[in-house]
């Protein structure tokens, strides 16, 4: 028997990674879909498909499944067409959520999304509620910027329209406005640094400082809307 159940072990364990990888071929195939649909299939002219592309890769997604998903961007075939949706919420605690989502299914991501909140101590907000306590932001994640070239590097990346550079742990944050995120990605890739994500990312105004008890609340009602294969991002402001 003991053979049995650490069989049943196994077999758990590795459902729930392949239900997770699935999960997350899915989030980067919608999310190459909306980018060639919104720019076009050429990644050359397209920098948001390039990255998109990249984080397919990075996580794995085999060559067929981009290109197919490139494909049903363009409108090839009967595919099915993803649209991308953003609620906005409050978490325990009163923290705001921005949640954006990505899916060929309004109805039923916005009773995934309502019903997730509901469970979790969370409520839907009407639009703009919660929004006005974010700035939407290209934000640039590279490596460690060395001190010695900082303010060479800086004054670069300035120059490229970067507002705001931060270090953080593992690296080097840029902040700018959304419709410089390419110039400023490619500028820090000619300076040399290495780029790990270039996004649009809802950064708090302010932040909202949680007990415990809603820490840990937020964070699994967080967790929860993320393994949603519609969800692709949750941003909050709280602290």
């Amino acid at each position: 028997m003991s053979g049995h159940s650490k069989w049943s072990k196994v077999k758990q364990f590795k459902g729930a990674i392949d239900a997770k990888r699935s999960a997350n071929f899915t989030k980067l195939a919608r999310e190459i879909e909306i980018v060639v649909k919104e720019k076009g299939a050429d990644p050359g002219m397209n920098f948001m498909l390039r990255m998109a592309i990249d984080r397919a890769r990075a996580g794995n997604m085999p060559k067929d499944s981009i290109e197919r998903a490139i494909a049903r961007g363009s409108g090839a075939g009967d595919a099915v067409q993803v649209e991308s949706l953003r609620y906005e919420a409050y978490a325990p605690g009163g923290a705001a959520l921005i949640i954006e989502c990505l899916t060929d299914s309004h109805n039923r991501t916005a009773n995934d999304v309502k019903h997730i909140l509901s469970k979790n101590g969370g409520t839907l907000a009407a639009p703009g509620s919660v929004a006005f306590q974010f700035d939407h932001k290209g934000v640039v994640r590279v490596s460690l910027i060395q001190s010695d070239k900082r303010d060479e590097v800086e004054l670069e990346l300035i120059d490229a329209g970067a507002d705001d550079i931060r270090d953080e742990e593992e690296g080097t944050v840029i902040i700018c406005p959304p419709n410089t995120l390419a110039k400023v990605s490619e500028a820090a890739n000619k300076i040399g640094l290495t780029v790990t994500s270039a996004e649009f990312e809802w950064l708090p105004k302010t932040t909202v400082a949680l007990d415990e008890a809603n820490g840990e609340a937020i964070s699994k009602l967080i967790e929860f809307l993320e393994e949603n294969d519609d969800v692709a991002s949750v941003f909050t402001n709280a602290a």
